[in-house]
């Protein structure tokens, strides 16, 4: 458990390394932090060197002032970065939700640095302008108002949002000290930069991927189950895992069944 500095942006990152076997890299949501793959990583390690980063303006990570920062281009850059410091060649690339839509514009950008991408609840991107510009409206006013009344007034908020439906309200406590523990500058430079809104859109690099893609979306998440039924029809090596009474996030919900997804992906380049 380390900060490493990455060298070109000089923005400092806390990494998590456990375990041995093939390297995968874990990319968290928005909120998260490396903590956040803890049950998922307990049932890896016999498989895998699992290397769960804090994305800027979250955790231990650093989270500057400047929205630029937080481009997605930025923060795919600083990634490779601090893989090249590790000596990690090839590894797998799993990402959910934000971690996800960053994943997959790593896996677009740097196709040649990894074996194979792991999506969870992901997307990437919208498709139409209008929608797009709304969106970043939106985000750009969450972010305003994050900065504004707090990350304990966020928390309150975003745990009352539709999307964790499926969650208990014990489990969604048990996930509050964690997101407390973010810092308004960094939650809200990240929507800024790197949220819905912002992110280029992919859909028209999807035919062009050449990684084995292996999509898993919880059976009761209604709307990213019908983008990810759309991804995989795109990406030419993909196969879709759907997780039975899952939602958003799946890795949580059903840690098992998503493990074993991935047990069950053995492809690489």
């Amino acid at each position: 458990m380390k900060r490493y500095r990455a060298i070109n942006s000089g923005h400092r990152y806390h990494i998590e390394i456990h375990g041995a076997g093939d390297r995968l890299v874990l990319l968290h949501g928005f909120s998260g932090d490396a903590s956040t793959w803890r049950a998922i990583i307990e049932r890896l390690a016999d498989k895998f060197q699992l290397i769960a980063i804090d994305l800027l303006g979250h955790g231990a990570s650093d989270a500057p002032a400047d929205i630029a920062s937080y481009r997605m281009e930025a923060v795919a850059a600083d990634i490779v970065d601090l893989l090249d410091q590790l000596a990690v060649c090839d590894p797998y690339l799993l990402g959910y939700s934000m971690g996800g839509r960053l994943a997959l514009f790593l896996a677009c950008a740097y196709p040649s640095r990894f074996s194979a991408l792991i999506l969870e609840s992901a997307s990437p991107g919208l498709a139409d302008q209008r929608a797009r510009a709304d969106r970043r409206l939106k985000d750009d006013q969450l972010a305003d108002q994050i900065e504004k009344a707090g990350v304990a007034s966020f928390v309150a908020n975003w745990e009352s949002l539709p999307l964790w439906s499926t969650q208990s309200k014990a489990r969604i406590r048990a996930q509050r000290a964690q997101r407390l523990a973010n810092r308004s500058q960094g939650l809200a430079n990240s929507l800024r930069g790197m949220g819905a809104g912002a992110q280029p859109n992919l859909w028209r690099q999807l035919p062009k991927l050449n990684l084995p893609t292996c999509l898993i979306v919880g059976e009761r998440d209604d709307k990213f189950r019908r983008i990810n039924q759309d991804m995989a029809s795109a990406i030419p090596r993909s196969r879709l895992s759907l997780i039975p009474a899952a939602g958003h996030n799946t890795h949580l919900e059903e840690p098992d069944a998503f493990c074993q997804a991935i047990r069950a992906f053995p492809q690489r380049r």
